[in-house]
């Protein structure tokens, strides 16, 4: 069983910068790919970026150069950095871990959800 975390959500002016933090605990969570996934109301949920164990990263091509996504496996915890924030980025930023090998961009693979954390972008 794992348990995900996520925190560092908040409104920000487009062209900002937020750094969202999700904490694993659960026993070989380290050993697990990760990814975070985004949300608006109406909407299914949408891959933004993910890592594998090895620290190995995959981007949507829509945040690609914007967004960095990284993880402490010492601490159990991924980052998602996001800078040059657009308002088209809003939405509810979820982080997912599988067990399996390998990111996944679809959300039906993943079997561990954090609550999410909020990132409103105004314009």
């Amino acid at each position: 069983q794992v348990l995900l975390v996520e925190s560092g959500g908040g409104l920000v002016q487009a062209g900002g910068s937020l750094r969202l933090s999700c904490v694993a605990s659960g026993r070989s969570a380290s050993t697990y790919s990760m990814a975070w996934f985004r949300q608006t109301p109406g909407r299914e949920r949408e891959f933004v970026a993910g890592v594998m164990w090895n620290s190995e990263t995959y981007y949507a091509d829509s945040v690609k150069g914007r967004f960095t996504v990284s993880r402490d496996n010492a601490k159990n915890t991924l980052i998602l950095q996001i800078n040059s924030l657009e308002p088209e980025d809003t939405g509810n930023y979820y982080c997912a871990a599988r067990t399996s090998a390998g990111v996944s961009d679809n959300s039906k693979d993943y079997g561990y959800w954090g609550q999410g954390t909020q990132v409103t972008v105004s314009s």
